[in-house]
């Protein structure tokens, strides 16, 4: 049994003859003759009384004719969705996000929804390294990134945003009182810098920063845990030592803490995806990421 032989069935039934469907679909009336007795062959049914001057339905195909309508209305839905995931305005994107100034994840999914809710996307919060695990099994379709990752074979990194860093120094120290402020003049202060473990990118970043501005190593304090508890040691420390950070739920405003944003370096946040010609999925992601950076 083909779809065609249900529609030309159909066709039949709703026009009261087969030289009627046959106008209506755009064919000769001997192939709907032809189709409609294969399909009664196939079934063992008789669908039609075919009388000299009106054809209607039997019995048989008064009952077959919902379920044939049924199945129709089902493989079109079928190929509009297919045309929904080929064209990306349908879908599942597995999304590895990043937090952000101005909560750029809800922006995107806020971009990336349509009234139709045919398209979802899936939010995995896990560590940068994960990310890109999961990125290269297959079990994510994009990931943000930060800092200098070293992508794993594969994977391509395309660059999404930048963020401005921030210095915090003691609120009492000379430095509190520049507007901005330069690495070269923080080089000589102990800086409490989070463990390499703990953020490959960022430490790897920074450090890399530093060896620029500077020429070599900085002197390294304590190191960075929490922002909160890292700001504390700052400002209750008797010798003077600094910290960097990136903006995520807004600026610090706390006692004995300096923030000054930092000259000339940012962090780039970078979208991690599979090499190689992108998913319709992923196309409408790098559709409205463009817009990213003017968020």
């Amino acid at each position: 049994m083909e779809l065609r032989q249900l529609r030309y069935f159909v066709a039949v039934a709703e026009h009261g003859g087969f030289g009627r469907a046959a106008v209506s679909l755009g064919i000769v009336q001997s192939a709907v003759s032809a189709q409609v007795r294969r399909l009664e062959r196939q079934l063992g049914l008789v669908l039609f009384d075919r009388g000299a001057r009106q054809t209607v339905l039997t019995a048989q195909g008064e009952a077959l004719l919902p379920q044939a309508r049924t199945v129709l209305e089902a493989a079109d839905r079928t190929r509009t969705l297919a045309a929904e995931l080929s064209g990306g305005s349908a879908g599942l994107l597995r999304l590895g996000p990043v937090r952000g100034p101005g909560d750029r994840t809800s922006m995107l999914l806020h971009r990336l929804a349509d009234d139709t809710r045919a398209f979802r996307v899936a939010l995995r919060h896990v560590p940068a390294a994960e990310r890109l695990r999961l990125l290269r099994d297959g079990e994510l379709d994009a990931a943000f990134v930060r800092g200098e990752p070293t992508p794993p074979p594969g994977i391509s990194l395309l660059e999404a945003w930048q963020d401005p860093l921030y210095a915090a120094v003691p609120a009492g120290h000379p430095l509190a009182a520049r507007p901005v402020l330069t690495l070269s003049a923080l080089a000589e202060l102990p800086l409490r810098l989070v463990e390499r473990p703990a953020n490959p990118p960022f430490h790897d970043l920074v450090t890399g920063l530093l060896r620029s501005a500077g020429g070599r190593r900085a002197p390294l304090g304590p190191a960075f845990t929490t922002l909160p508890e890292t700001l504390a040691a700052i400002a209750s420390a008797a010798e003077p030592s600094w910290t960097l950070f990136y903006e995520v739920t807004g600026l610090p405003d706390f006692p004995g803490i300096a923030v000054r944003p930092l000259a000339g370096v940012a962090l780039t946040t970078w979208l991690a995806v599979p090499e190689g010609p992108p998913t319709p999925v992923l196309r409408r992601l790098l559709a409205v990421l463009p817009a990213a950076g003017t968020w």
